[in-house]
């Protein structure tokens, strides 16, 4: 539909959700009426077009959009509607870009499989029995049911890229500071970021090319200009380090053979690589999860009934209010965090467990820094394992957390990480994709962006669909 019109494009994308949104559930809801008015006004403009002009998007229902309601998956946030809209997604507004819809996730983005939502779980097009990947679980579903163009979503420590793994499209993960927080609804500020998912790396590239960039209303926004479009560059020569703590106990034999062979592919591109070390990966689930749920327990706080969101009567008690209002509005996996995060800022723990945390996150980085002397870019699997089946780890959550083993690093270090299809695993069934993550140093967002847009030129894992999406699109 390359030369349709915005109206066309949208008309399209409101068919194909509608006609697949009973089986996927990717979104919580669907502005058909202003989706339709935005492509209107588009096809009606005849100034120059934006860089997303007339592409459907998603937006993942932690990001604000002014008068639609932004809940966070939580039933606390229930009807909540957001008196702005977040920098990324006016940005994308603004490159003539129409929101089609809010999509579902895990509530705060707690979650690896889409499960914690409080208004229950998507699911897989590739597999309806089996998750899509978490947080961003309906953005990566819509992708890759091909109900959207793009979708934003948010990354804390994979949230944008093992979804993007588990349903075999790609997810990008900017350098902390690339892209504005601003409108995102917090979950640990060090670590949040907004990124996209999108079919491929160069849809990728283009949408960060329009929502990148300085913001005076982040204080942590760096102050730099938006990503540029990557110029088109050859494999030929590019050192690439395969960590040897990637490929070992907890990964799928399935996975890391499908990514070996991808390694190999990139090698007769052209590329070289190495085995490298990544000596503390092996802490970096629980370093990030002391980090995340102290900085998510500081920031979950403001959630007490009294400004916005559900409430409680509770015994009729300031206390009792708050405390009821948060009882029942935040899910079990929102209390655990909560939880954990006030524990490891308590009084006699914080010492020994969020400030060792925050050391053995600075090693990680070093780590990382060490890996970029002999190395240009570092790849390796996105998830340990193929997606999962809905329900599977659900009451274990220490296996759920293990989803994130490879992609936590790169969150903890503030780096560049792009996760692009590397190939399909059949399980029973179903043919199960699985991801290959590319991690750059920070800054190197566009550098990033270029091998995996160079890598899709060369071969064709990227185009390979789910029966679900070709089915909606006859």
């Amino acid at each position: 539909m390359s030369d349709a019109t915005a109206l066309e494009r949208v008309d399209a994308a409101l068919e194909r959700a509608a006609r697949l949104e009973a089986r996927l559930h990717a979104f919580l809801s669907l502005d058909a009426a202003g989706a339709r008015r935005r492509a209107a006004e588009l096809d009606a403009h005849s100034g120059p077009r934006g860089a997303l002009h007339g592409l459907p998007f998603a937006v993942k229902a932690n990001l604000c959009w002014s008068g639609v309601e932004t809940n966070a998956g939580s039933a606390l946030l229930a009807g909540y509607r957001a008196p702005y809209t977040a920098t990324s997604v006016q940005r994308a507004l603004d490159a003539g870009a129409v929101a089609l819809g809010v999509a579902n996730m895990d509530e705060f983005g707690f979650g690896s499989s889409g499960e914690n939502s409080a208004f229950g779980p998507s699911r897989n097009p590739w597999d309806l029995a089996r998750t899509p990947g978490g947080s961003s679980s309906g953005a990566a579903a819509a992708v890759a049911a091909g109900s959207v163009a793009f979708a934003l979503g948010s990354d804390t420590g994979g949230s944008v890229r093992q979804p993007a793994a588990l349903c075999g499209v790609s997810g990008f993960k900017p350098s902390y500071g690339r892209v504005s927080r601003y409108g995102l609804i917090a979950f640990a500020s060090s670590l949040d970021c907004v990124g996209v998912l999108a079919p491929d790396v160069e849809r990728v590239a283009s949408v960060l090319g329009a929502i990148s960039g300085a913001d005076e209303r982040d204080s942590t926004c760096l102050p730099e200009p938006s990503c540029s479009a990557p110029a088109p560059r050859s494999l030929q020569g590019v050192r690439i380090g395969a960590p040897r703590e990637h490929f070992g106990a907890g990964v799928d034999p399935r996975v890391a053979a499908c990514v070996r062979a991808a390694l190999s592919e990139l090698e007769r591109l052209g590329a070289q690589v190495l085995e490298i070390d990544l000596p503390h990966t092996h802490a970096a689930i629980s370093t990030y999860y002391v980090v995340a749920s102290a900085e998510a327990s500081s920031n979950l706080a403001r959630y007490d009934g009294v400004r916005y969101g559900k409430r409680e009567r509770g015994d009729g008690s300031l206390q009792g209010m708050i405390t009821a209002t948060r009882s029942s509005g935040f899910g079990a996996e929102a209390r655990r965090r909560i939880a954990l995060g006030s524990y490891v800022l308590s009084s006699g723990y914080y010492e020994a467990w969020y400030v060792q945390a925050l050391k053995v996150r600075r090693l990680i980085a070093r780590d990382f820094e060490r890996a970029f002397e002999r190395v240009d870019v570092i790849a390796g699997p996105t998830s340990p394992s193929l997606a999962f089946a809905l329900g599977e780890r659900s009451a274990d959550p220490l296996a759920m957390y293990a989803g994130d083993a490879l992609t936590t690093p790169a969150s903890l270090a503030g780096l560049p990480a792009l996760s692009t299809p590397c190939g399909l695993v059949r399980e029973g069934d179903s043919d199960l994709p699985v991801g290959l993550q590319w991690i750059g140093p920070h800054g190197a967002d566009e550098f990033v962006l270029a091998l995996g847009a160079a890598w899709q030129r060369a071969s064709a894992h990227h185009l390979a669909r789910p029966a679900l999406a070709q089915e909606a699109q006859r």
